[in-house]
C-alpha cells in the first residue's frame, strides 16, 4: 500500500492521506478496546458476603384455627312429641334454666291426671282397710276376734299401702314426663346451632339446639402429623387474625387419637384467661414453639439453585475464588433462610451477586464490607 501511495500523483496522495490516517486510527482504537476487554474479563467480580455464624433459632409452626367453647353440647328432649314453641334463636345468650322450646303436652297432662286419680283411689282404699285393721287389732286384744281375721286385715292394710306407694310413683313419673315437654338450658351460654323448627315431630335424643356453655375457651386447630411429630412443646401463643395485638398464652389440652381425612389431627388448646375479644367462632392464629437450637441464618439473596437443589456460593479466602455448596434448609422465613447443614463455622458465603458467578471465579469483597 505504501508503494502505491508513493507512486500516486501529488493530488491523489493529498486526497488519499485522510483515508489512510482514519484507517490507522480505527485499527488503534480496536486494538485498545480488545486489550481493555481482556483486562476486564479477568477482573474480580465485587460481591457482598457474610461469615457463617451459629445463632439461636427457635423453631415455630403457625396455623389458623377458631375459638370454641370447652363445653359444647347438643340439647334434646327425652321423649317424642311435636314442637309447639321455640323461644330462642342462633346466637342467643341464655341463662341456666331458661326455657328454650316446648312440646305439645296433651298426652303427658292426661297421664298426670290419670295417675293423680289412681293416687286418690289408693288413698281411699288405704283409709278403708286401715279402719278395719285397727278395729280387728282392738278386738283381738279383747278376745272378740280370731287370729285369722286379724292376719287377713293386716295383709289387706299392707297391700293397700303398697298400692298407694305404687300410685304415687306413677304420678311422679307422669309429672316428670310432663316436665320433659319443656326444654331448659342446663347452663348459661350461647346457642350456636338450631336443628328443628316449630311443628316438627322429634324423637327422644334428637338434637334441637347446640349450646356453647360459658366458661373456659379453647382454640381448635387441625395439625398435620409432620408438624405434630416435630415436638412443638415449648409454649403456644394464640392471637386474633383481625388484631394480632390481642393474644394470649395457651396450653395443649387435648389431641385427637385419630387422623381425619385430610391427614391432620384435631388439637384443642386451652386459653389461659382468654380476653373478651376472643368470642366464639373468632378466627385466630396459633403459633407453637419448639426448643431453641443452634442454626445458620442467611438472607434469601444467598440462595442459589444447583440442579434444582438449594445451594450457596462459598468464598475461598486464600485465593478469592468461589464454589457451589449444597445445603439443607430447615425453614424459610420472610427475609431469611434457616440452614440445618452443609456449612461450617467461619466460612464465607456470598449474599449478593450470586447470579453472576461461576465455579472457580475470582471475586472481590465489596468496599463497604472491607
Amino acid at each position: 500500500m505504501s508503494e502505491a501511495f508513493s507512486s500516486a500523483l501529488p493530488e491523489e496522495r493529498d486526497q488519499a492521506r485522510p483515508r489512510v490516517l482514519g484507517l490507522v486510527c480505527c485499527l488503534g482504537i480496536a486494538l485498545l478496546g480488545g486489550c481493555r476487554q481482556e483486562e476486564a474479563k479477568y477482573q474480580p467480580l465485587p460481591v457482598k458476603v457474610q461469615q457463617v455464624k451459629l445463632v439461636t433459632y427457635t423453631p415455630a409452626a403457625t396455623l389458623s384455627g377458631e375459638i370454641a367453647a370447652r363445653a359444647d353440647s347438643d340439647l334434646s328432649f327425652r321423649l317424642s312429641g311435636r314442637i309447639i314453641e321455640r323461644s330462642v334463636d342462633i346466637g342467643a345468650d341464655v341463662e341456666a334454666g331458661e326455657v328454650l322450646a316446648r312440646l305439645d303436652p296433651k298426652v303427658q297432662e292426661a297421664d298426670v291426671e290419670g295417675a293423680a286419680a289412681a293416687v286418690q283411689a289408693a288413698e281411699a282404699r288405704l283409709r278403708q282397710v286401715a279402719s278395719v285393721f285397727e278395729r280387728r287389732k282392738s278386738l283381738l286384744a279383747d278376745g272378740f276376734t280370731s287370729r285369722r281375721d286379724y292376719d287377713q286385715a293386716e295383709q289387706d292394710h299392707r297391700s293397700a299401702q303398697a298400692m298407694l306407694d305404687s300410685a304415687k310413683a306413677q304420678l311422679a313419673t307422669a309429672r316428670d314426663q310432663l316436665a320433659q315437654t319443656v326444654l331448659n338450658a342446663p347452663a348459661s351460654g350461647v346457642i350456636t346451632a338450631r336443628h328443628l323448627e316449630i311443628g316438627q315431630v322429634v324423637q327422644p335424643s334428637m338434637p334441637v339446639f347446640t349450646l356453647a356453655q360459658d366458661g373456659p375457651r379453647d382454640a381448635v386447630v387441625n395439625v398435620q402429623e409432620s408438624v405434630l411429630a416435630a415436638g412443638f412443646t415449648e409454649g403456644v401463643e394464640v392471637a386474633l387474625l383481625t388484631d394480632p395485638n390481642i393474644n394470649v398464652r395457651g396450653e395443649v389440652r387435648e389431641v385427637a387419637p385419630v387422623v381425619n381425612g385430610t391427614g391432620a389431627v384435631r388439637v384443642k388448646i386451652g386459653l389461659v384467661q382468654a380476653p373478651p375479644e376472643m368470642a366464639l367462632g373468632s378466627a385466630v392464629k396459633v403459633t407453637a414453639y419448639a426448643k431453641p437450637q443452634e442454626r445458620v441464618v442467611l438472607p434469601w439473596s444467598a440462595l442459589y439453585a444447583d440442579a434444582g437443589k438449594p445451594s450457596v456460593w462459598v468464598v475461598d479466602r486464600q485465593n478469592g475464588t468461589v464454589s457451589l455448596r449444597r445445603i439443607e434448609i430447615e425453614a424459610y422465613k420472610n427475609s431469611d433462610i434457616v440452614i440445618r447443614g452443609g456449612l461450617r463455622r467461619e466460612e464465607t458465603v456470598v449474599t449478593a451477586g450470586t447470579h453472576l458467578l461461576r465455579p472457580a471465579q475470582q471475586v472481590a469483597i465489596a468496599e463497604d464490607q472491607q
